[in-house]
């Protein structure tokens, strides 16, 4: 018999929103393919209390019919849904979560990113499982429940090397300039892109070079644009397991980044990278300027063997087992 699983999760991909979980879709249709049954709920609670009953609801009628063997939960908040348990819970922490929403870019986090915080920590010390993406946040976790790091994982059929002339005509970039790339939502705090703009100007005072910001475009573009450009500027304040670095490596763009989240672990070894030991913008700018100059692709493609998400896959089915072979806490 497969096992049955019931995924909750927010802001699943949908047609015209172009920057949501993709990696969260990507994993379910990799246990699909593994023969695992998995029903996604897209649940949005939007900070409001009545979407969280409303779902909550939902949930508790699905799960007293006997559809499923247990719940899996994606984001701390996704797991109030399952409480208290009427089936064995696992839930995935993936960053701002367990660490706390950054409000401003001084790096204070608010009251809702503390109250976040203090959920999803709830949340985990019920579960019967509960999965991290980098080794760093297992320091936010009690020792009562079983821990493990499983890193977002990569489409590498997607994230494929495209040569870079091929890559800016499809995306009418233009062929004769020095492209750096920044990925995320300008307006969030803790992405830092005043601190990407400032460096680039620092930078632009020796070489001349144009950021690339990528947000609001197709994620089957964004292999494009890793492609197109010549280095990834990277500038949060917090991360768990930044995927835009870890794509970025997959089609060999050099990565400039301060040390966030994993991104230290991600780049060693990996050739024409730099990681910032500071994170004033003179610094960044600095690393740009080698990077740039020296105009090789990284070999950051063959580093991330362990990020293929079969393998990965193979992992998240393993804990499944072990929640499903030692029962539920109660």
């Amino acid at each position: 018999m497969p096992i049955r699983v019931l995924m909750i999760t927010s802001g699943y991909p949908e047609p015209g929103r172009p920057h949501t979980q993709q990696f969260v879709k990507r994993q379910a249709e990799f246990l699909r393919a593994a023969g695992v049954e998995v029903d996604v709920f897209d649940f949005r609670g939007r900070q409001k209390l009545r979407h969280y009953v409303t779902g909550w609801t939902w949930v508790r009628s699905r799960l007293g019919a006997g559809r499923y063997d247990l719940v899996h939960a994606q984001f701390g908040q996704s797991g109030l849904l399952a409480l208290p348990k009427r089936l064995p819970l696992v839930v995935t922490l993936r960053g701002d979560d367990l660490q706390g929403i950054i409000d401003d870019v001084d790096g204070r986090i608010g009251l809702k990113g503390r109250i976040l915080q203090r959920i999803s920590q709830w949340v985990a010390s019920h579960a019967d499982s509960v999965i991290v993406v980098s080794e760093h946040m297992r320091a936010l976790l009690g020792p009562v429940v079983p821990v493990h790091t499983i890193p977002s994982g990569l489409d590498f059929a997607l994230f494929r090397l495209i040569p870079r002339a091929e890559a800016r005509r499809h995306l009418g970039l233009p062929l004769d300039k020095r492209l750096v790339l920044w990925v995320g939502r300008p307006t969030e705090p803790r992405k830092r892109f005043p601190l990407a703009q400032r460096a680039m100007e620092l930078l632009n005072q020796s070489l001349p070079a144009e950021l690339i910001v990528g947000w609001g475009v197709l994620h089957a573009d964004m292999p494009y644009y890793m492609n197109a450009c010549d280095a990834l500027v990277f500038t949060s304040m917090q991360e768990g397991s930044p995927n835009a670095v870890k794509e970025a490596l997959a089609c060999n763009l050099p990565v400039v980044s301060v040390a966030v989240g994993d991104v230290s672990l991600r780049l060693r070894g990996v050739s024409e990278c730099e990681l910032c030991p500071d994170d004033r913008p003179d610094t960044i700018a600095a690393g740009l300027e080698r990077v740039l100059r020296r105009t090789q692709r990284s070999n950051g493609r063959d580093s991330l063997k362990d990020l293929d998400e079969a393998a990965l896959t193979a992992k998240v089915i393993d804990v499944y087992r072990s929640v499903l072979t030692n029962g539920s806490r109660r």
